[in-house]
């Protein structure tokens, strides 16, 4: 269970999405003025193009561009620097009823010491996150605390050298560190997804946290890419498991991040694609995995990572089928800061848990994170249009 439960009785009523006012109270004028300008921009594919090489390219030159992009882009779709920069986000956010995920957002690296302070840095957001009914659960990404060509011969069943061997100790320990201190406090933390050709140790490695630490509560959650063909049945697999051992299975349910990239490895190593073979069949899978999870509430707590608006009513009208609270511990909706807060608000307003990913970091390190997301978004069939259309229409109601 999340921590702070309350139960109230679900809805009966249509939930809407459309209501501006509600998803956009959290934002000043000046805010919705910046974010029609930036998705405008993201919508110019040239922007997202060139975006990433120009700044890199100003950055080691020295150009001033670091208050540029933090006054930006950074500002909308980033909490902060440092987890003390992201309280006025959080507080934001709590204020509409939404609570917020801490995510450390600095990524690659192959330096022990960098593994090692990401690791601490994660378990700082624990800590934070401890008594706060604000921040209700945390995240971490595998290739923070582990070096991804590591991860990669694990997946690929090489023989590890010595020297890999103790590397790859540290990395379990890290995980542990986590996991534990998750437990101590009860804030539950997730554990996202990788590339496919890495992801079977993470998998390996969250069942194995889950056996340990949630028996009595959902602590550990691990993240299922459901544009993969393979991973509703992963789902229901890992719930046997979790039946037959006795623990909380802990399901984060994602579309997925790295669809272009996994077809295109496919192809050049010739070997045949985990990736549905259209939007329509990871749409119906996540649906699917959205059914089979309320259908097992009691064993599985479920975060629904979606801007899907299809999906999250999905979800909402299943809770009222069954009967089940809206705000019931074992289901979160969730979505990315910056982006689809008329799900995100409304939801709440209509007395869903629903949390939004806050990523942190220095701006420098966060970057790619951003370019990342801007990519995403222009890959995202309508989700411009929606996003500024959504805009326009509370900019009128403001009338400004």
């Amino acid at each position: 269970m999340l921590k702070n439960e309350t139960v109230i009785d679900p809805g009966k009523g249509t939930l809407s999405f459309e209501n501006t006012e509600i998803a956009f109270r959290h934002s000043s004028n000046t805010d919705l003025k910046r974010a029609f300008w930036l998705f405008r921009m993201i919508n110019i594919n040239f922007f997202v193009k060139m975006g990433p090489p120009l700044t890199n390219f100003a950055m080691k030159i020295g150009l001033p561009i670091k208050s540029i992009i933090k006054a930006t882009i950074f500002k909308h779709f980033c909490g902060g620097e440092t987890i003390a920069e992201c309280d006025n986000t959080i507080k934001n956010l709590y204020a509409g009823k939404v609570g917020t995920i801490l995510d450390y957002s600095v990524e690659g690296g192959d330096d022990e010491q960098i593994f090692d302070h990401t690791r601490d840095e994660i378990i700082l957001t624990i800590e934070r996150a401890l008594g706060d009914k604000a921040v209700p659960i945390t995240v971490f990404k595998p290739t923070g605390i582990a070096r991804f060509a590591l991860l990669e011969k694990l997946d690929a069943g090489t023989v590890l050298t010595t020297s890999e061997e103790k590397e790859w100790e540290k990395v379990q320990g890290r995980v542990l560190s986590i996991c534990t201190k998750a437990y101590q406090t009860g804030v539950p933390v997730m554990i996202d997804a990788e590339e496919t050709w890495i992801q079977k140790t993470i998998d390996l490695l969250a069942l194995n946290m889950m056996r340990k630490f949630n028996k009595e509560k959902a602590i550990v959650y691990n993240t299922y890419q459901l544009y993969r063909h393979d991973k509703l049945a992963s789902l229901k697999s890992d719930y046997a498991v979790a039946v037959k051992e006795g623990f909380i299975l802990g399901a984060k349910l994602v579309r997925g991040a790295y669809m272009e990239k996994e077809r295109k490895r496919a192809e050049e190593l010739g070997y045949p694609s985990l990736i549905q073979p259209d939007k329509q069949s990871t749409d119906r899978d996540y649906d699917a995995a959205l059914r089979f999870c309320i259908d097992h509430i009691e064993k599985i707590a479920l975060v629904a990572g979606t801007h899907n608006e299809n999906s999250c009513r999905v979800l909402a009208d299943l809770l009222n089928e069954k009967n089940v609270p809206h705000n019931h511990s074992h289901v979160y909706f969730s979505q990315l800061l910056g982006m689809s807060d008329h799900l995100s608000f409304n939801l709440a307003d209509a007395g869903y848990n629903v949390a939004k990913y806050v990523p942190y970091g220095p701006v420098k390190s966060v970057l790619p994170y951003l370019f990342r997301r801007a990519q995403e978004n222009t890959a995202i069939s309508g989700q411009m249009s929606r996003e500024l259309s959504l805009i326009i229409k509370e900019r009128k109601r403001r009338k400004i």
